[in-house]
């Protein structure tokens, strides 16, 4: 076993939006900094909030600083991945006690080009919890078209109150998923909680903040005009993720949410002593999270509790590990790279899902 190489656990860093709240504490018993806390920051390597490592030999380190020291066994063979020299996944957890803003992200390329060589931010959010009615603002509406965000027209509709006739309104719950590729136009509403897996990146173009003030009084700055070079005119009332499922075995099914070119997420329900068996080969890290239940992490060390809604980073050159249900749970998974196979243990069968 090497000492050096093994399951990641971080200290979180909060964010204080003026949306946020308290649910992470009172529905998840988090420990929280006083006040609003919005956003959890789970495991980080972005440099304006990176995450520490909690235990291990590499107590106290911050993400951005094991990837210089640990590399292709952090995150494996993806040289594009080193070469940036940034970890590639951003894990949050948000809670949406007010309205967010209305936003959309840019793509690779042109937060390449216009954010000083940022990375652009592709997203996927699995809402933990959500009140009874709860809805998030997910693409436009059919009849918008890219004429109506044309700037003298979109400053019409706000002007006229009228910028919400052009937007699609999605209702959400527990248990659903969104995927939000760069250039969509989104927002998440009141009464809503959600883990969140992303590019690591923090650009935000905000687009509208339904007349909020900030801290200091004065309204949240805007940032129209590259909100409008970057909108996906083509995202018309699209929909919730379809799982797809791809194995299932006694007491274990597991689904695959996302594939594109920034990750891969999967979600694995286990029934009460079932277990899923994998294994890091060197090929890419995996991110686990526990966003329901409660499992235990076993590998070469000591084994690992996690309770919801906590999250393991798991290094490429791991080896081989186990993820076994005491209650009924239901896993988060994330890598780069192409889809894996779903492993089970030896001599259990495994039903692959087309």
């Amino acid at each position: 076993m090497n000492e050096l190489v093994y399951p990641l656990t971080f200290e979180p860093q909060f964010r204080p939006y003026i949306w946020g709240g308290r649910n992470l504490e009172t529905l998840y018993g988090r420990r929280l900094p006083e006040g609003i806390v919005a956003e959890s920051w789970e495991i980080s390597g972005h440099l304006s909030s990176p995450t520490r490592v909690a235990t291990g030999a590499y107590r106290g380190w911050l993400l951005p600083d094991l990837l210089s020291a640990l590399g292709v066994q952090l995150v494996g063979r993806n040289a594009e991945q080193l070469t940036r020299d940034r970890f590639p996944l951003l894990v949050k957890l948000l809670d949406a006690n007010q309205d967010l803003s209305l936003q959309v992200h840019p793509d690779d390329a042109f937060a390449r080009e216009h954010e000083h060589g940022e990375l652009g931010k592709t997203e996927m959010w699995c809402v933990l919890h959500a009140k009874p009615g709860a809805e998030i603002i997910y693409g436009l509406a059919r009849g918008a078209t890219r004429e109506s965000f044309a700037r003298e027209s979109f400053a019409a509709a706000l002007g006229a109150g009228a910028l919400e006739t052009q937007l699609h309104r999605l209702k959400v719950a527990a248990g659903d998923c969104v995927f939000i590729p760069a250039g969509t136009l989104h927002a998440l509403l009141a009464g809503v909680v959600v883990a969140e897996i992303q590019e690591n990146s923090d650009t935000t173009y905000r687009v509208y903040d339904w007349g909020r003030l900030g801290a200091d009084g004065q309204p949240r700055p805007t940032h129209i005009a590259r909100a409008l070079q970057v909108i996906n005119y083509g995202q018309i009332e699209p929909g919730k993720v379809e799982p797809l499922p791809v194995a299932e075995g006694e007491g274990m099914v597991a689904s695959r949410l996302v594939t594109c070119p920034q990750f891969v997420a999967e979600r694995v329900a286990l029934s009460p002593g079932a277990q899923y068996v994998g294994r890091c080969d060197g090929s890419t890290f995996e991110i686990w999270g526990c966003i329901g239940g409660h499992c235990s992490l076993h590998w070469a060390g000591e084994p690992l509790s996690l309770d919801a809604v906590r999250f393991v980073l798991l290094p490429a050159a791991l080896g081989g590990y186990s993820l076994r249900a005491d209650v009924a749970c239901t896993l988060l998974k994330a890598y780069v790279g192409e889809p894996r196979e779903t492993s089970w243990p030896p001599g259990k069968p495994v039903i692959p899902r087309s």
